[in-house]
């Protein structure tokens, strides 16, 4: 193995740590076993860039890396990635106030719509966790 695919794995590998803390083991393995050759590259790429660089570099810890992803798709709209982070932060004991609060927040500055929307995807969430203690 060369010494850049080494840090290629390696990347990788820390990616996957990353991703299974943030996202939980389910998620992960459900994105792995729906994973086919043309998802293939794309998954690799996610995991040892998003995952293994972004994730991991230092200055900003885990709970404020999940705050601003989940600011940033409220800002954009992207409702699927919003409700899995919002998930993944209340199982991580991030409080729903607090992402209330980054939901409130992202309304000045991305629009009234989104996070109108991003507070009725909270919402749901802590009712099926709720539902679920």
């Amino acid at each position: 193995m060369t010494t850049y695919e080494e840090g290629r794995a390696a990347a990788h590998e820390t990616g996957m740590k990353n991703r299974r803390a943030v996202l939980g083991d389910a998620h992960v393995d459900a994105s792995i076993e729906k994973m086919t050759p043309v998802t293939e590259k794309f998954q690799d790429f996610i995991t040892r860039t998003a995952w293994g660089d972004i994730w991991e570099r230092p200055g900003l810890d885990h709970t404020q890396r999940r705050l601003l992803t989940i600011a940033i798709l409220t800002a954009v709209g992207n409702d699927g990635e919003l409700d899995m982070h919002l998930r993944a932060a209340l199982r991580a004991g991030v409080s729903a106030d607090l992402l209330g609060e980054v939901l409130l927040h992202t309304a000045v500055y991305a629009g009234v719509p989104n996070s109108n929307h991003g507070f009725k995807l909270l919402n749901q969430a802590v009712a099926e966790l709720d539902d679920k203690a």
